[in-house]
């Protein structure tokens, strides 16, 4: 009987490695079914800190930290204090839904590049009409589209 019992005990020893072999390989093996997904949520959190960035930027510039006595936030246009202040919240707001790949980030997000575009593009007088800010905006919109599509096609409905 303490034979039986003793091969039984060798019997489950083997059967826990192999299975635990087979639990570690099967793993290595299994195909990354969420690349592109990831890969969008990198970015996403990325574009986050970009936003953060450009919205800490614009609070900077209300509150004075930045910026000499000829650019203070006083001294200049209605409409440029106005975009100012839009873009230091919806920025920062924008960054949070981005960092949480959420859809309404993305939508928030969408609103800062399209305004960012407009203000750029046909009130040149507001913050200078720079095209390379439109530009790298398109650029960053065009390979968030990309990325968002990859990522779609990996989950068919």
């Amino acid at each position: 009987m303490s034979d039986l019992s003793a091969r039984d005990q060798g019997r489950d020893h083997a059967r826990d490695n192999a299975m635990s072999m087979a639990a570690m390989s099967s793993e290595r093996i299994e195909p990354d079914d969420n690349v592109w997904t990831r890969r969008l949520v990198l970015f996403l959190r990325i574009m986050a800190v970009v936003s953060i960035m450009k919205g800490l930027y614009h609070w900077a510039q209300v509150t004075g930290f930045i910026g000499g006595e000829e650019e203070a936030f006083e001294n200049q246009s209605m409409a440029w204090q106005t975009a100012t202040v839009y873009f230091a919240v919806i920025e920062l707001v924008g960054a949070v839904g981005l960092w949480l790949a959420t859809p309404w980030g993305a939508v928030v997000w969408l609103t800062t590049v399209v305004s960012t575009a407009v203000i750029e593009l046909m009130f040149p007088g507001i913050y200078g009409g720079s095209l390379t800010v439109v530009a790298l905006e398109a650029v960053m919109l065009g390979a968030y589209l990309a990325l968002a599509w990859m990522a779609a096609r990996e989950r068919p409905p």
